[in-house]
């Protein structure tokens, strides 16, 4: 009864939110207008702002001819600058943290979250859980898990801004954050996160004790289903805590019910929130096979830097009262939001309240609809060579770095060094093929790779096994290029990568996995 009501308060909350939105969906061009005059107008005495004449923006052209398109290397000086105590650097609003996050150029970004992005967020949010209880109001009457970043301990460094957040509420704040802590079922594991299987046991027992639940929001679908993986082999231990926990008679339920059957588990369970895009898809096909009558409700588009797009209405609609959205196409030209086209893909640039400034997101989206004036938008990929099967975001250039670092390390030739994964729909693990005198430890391949912290997390949930190194004997390079031309690229035209998304190398070249 205290979830239903939190959820209750929760909906109320955000009611006029919903009405806001539907309005903004008819009028995406005045809507992001507003959103770029609202920020331009707030910053303009910022240190940033002063050096690009915000003051005098008054048109998203004059904008995107004062501001260049920037990656995280191109904003990191300033971020650097709030972290030695520096004030409105980004932003006249002083960041309330540093939100840790994987890139594609290097292992960790610090992405400032000031109170205006989080007012930002919580826009989208609304329309968000407002539809989604209106479309499957069973949900509403029972508690929801959502597991929604991962915990990952922060690196130890000097910071006059706090860097990471305590838990996933935080990104509400306020009276919602309260609102929504009573509706949750939140199993306290950051001290387990470097445990992966007591962070299992202790989030599969918590989870059981809760009969009524109504709601589980994962973001990639492995993540539930090695959860549910581990059940059998965990059953007896999860009875003792249940029976600690919630008593008797949901133990000698759960006993009757066996571990083989999840959906009898969660009877009253209604909607299962996931990625289904792109790799996900196998997953999520998977969840909807264990569970079914159970909604699968496809997720949006989120990132730490940015909410782009949310589920509503069974579409995928732009967050477009949130941010200010640009969209680069193949071309390299630059479009608004309203401008977009049905079935043409493009790549996503953002401007935030937390100081991100035309950032590039990395995503890559495609137009599937319109909801009223406003493109529909479904996730393709990261831009890029990046192999992102289940959230690690290993990119080109940190493998490269990894295999640069083990190059250094050898004491002998190095003819040929790839990584590769070797996946199943809901596990995995990275091999280092590597042709040449003494390969490199499999424990310091992984540890390199553990510099990422979206991997990291990847490998402490068990999504990710430990990468392995796979000693090549002979003619890699060729072994590499005949695979390639075989698919169709042109000989000369292919470059040999220090990293490949392709799976099933260890079939093509001759060798044995390292000791």
């Amino acid at each position: 009864m205290i979830a239903a009501a939190a959820n209750l308060l929760w909906l109320a909350s955000h009611s006029r939110a919903l009405a806001r939105f539907r309005h903004q969906l008819e009028a995406p061009e005045k809507t992001q207008r507003q959103v770029l005059a609202r920020l331009l107008r707030q910053n303009a005495g910022c240190a940033f702002g002063r050096r690009h004449g915000f003051a005098d923006i008054r048109t998203p052209a004059e904008f995107a001819s004062r501001v260049p398109l920037a990656n995280y290397a191109d904003l990191e000086p300033w971020i650097r600058e709030l972290m030695r105590g520096e004030r409105s650097v980004l932003t006249t609003e002083e960041p309330t943290h540093l939100v840790p996050t994987s890139g594609s150029t290097r292992a960790r970004k610090l992405i400032p979250f000031t109170a205006t992005l989080q007012r930002e967020f919580d826009a989208a949010i609304g329309p968000w859980i407002v539809d989604l209880f209106r479309t499957c109001p069973g949900a509403l009457f029972g508690p929801a898990y959502w597991s929604i970043s991962p915990a990952i301990a922060p690196e130890r460094e000097e910071s006059a801004v706090p860097i990471g957040f305590a838990d996933d509420t935080s990104y509400l704040g306020g009276v919602r954050r309260w609102i929504v802590g009573r509706a949750l079922v939140s199993p306290d594991v950051r001290e387990l996160s470097a445990d992966i299987e007591a962070f299992t046991l202790h989030t599969l027992a918590c989870l059981l004790r809760r009969r009524d639940l109504r709601l589980i929001s994962v973001w990639h679908p492995s993540f539930l289903l090695l959860l549910l993986d581990a059940l059998p082999g965990q059953w007896t231990r999860l009875l003792e805590l249940v029976r600690v926990g919630s008593g008797r008679a949901r133990e000698k339920e759960l006993s009757r019910l066996g571990p083989n059957e999840p959906a009898k588990l969660w009877p009253n369970l209604k909607v299962i929130s996931c990625w289904t895009d792109a790799h996900a898809e196998t997953g999520a096909s998977d969840l909807a096979h264990r569970f079914p009558g159970v909604a699968i409700q496809p997720k949006g588009l989120l990132a730490t830097e940015a909410f782009v797009t949310l589920p509503f209405g069974g579409a995928h609609p732009i967050a477009i009262g949130s941010h200010y959205f640009e969209f680069l196409d193949d071309r390299g030209t630059l479009h608004s939001a309203n401008a977009l086209e049905v079935d043409h893909t493009y790549e996503v640039v953002v401007t935030t309240g937390g100081g991100l400034w035309r950032y590039r997101l990395g995503d890559r989206v495609r137009v599937d609809r319109f909801v009223g004036r406003t493109p529909s938008l479904r996730f393709v990929g990261r831009v890029g060579n990046v192999a992102d099967f289940f959230g690690e975001k290993l990119s080109e250039e940190i493998v490269a770095g990894v295999i640069a670092q083990l190059r250094g390390d050898s004491s002998g030739e190095v003819r040929f060094a790839m990584l590769a994964p070797e996946v199943t729909p809901t596990t995995g693990a990275y091999v280092l093929f590597w042709e040449g005198t003494a390969p490199p430890s499999a424990a310091k391949l992984d540890s390199l790779l553990c510099a990422n912290p979206n991997y990291t997390w990847c490998r402490q949930l068990g999504q990710l096994g430990p990468a392995r190194v796979f000693a090549v004997e002979s003619n890699a390079s060729e072994v590499f290029l005949r695979r390639m031309s075989a698919s169709g690229q042109r000989l000369g035209e292919i470059k040999i990568s220090p990293l490949s998304r392709l799976t099933g190398w260890t079939a093509h070249f001759s060798g044995s996995i390292a000791e």
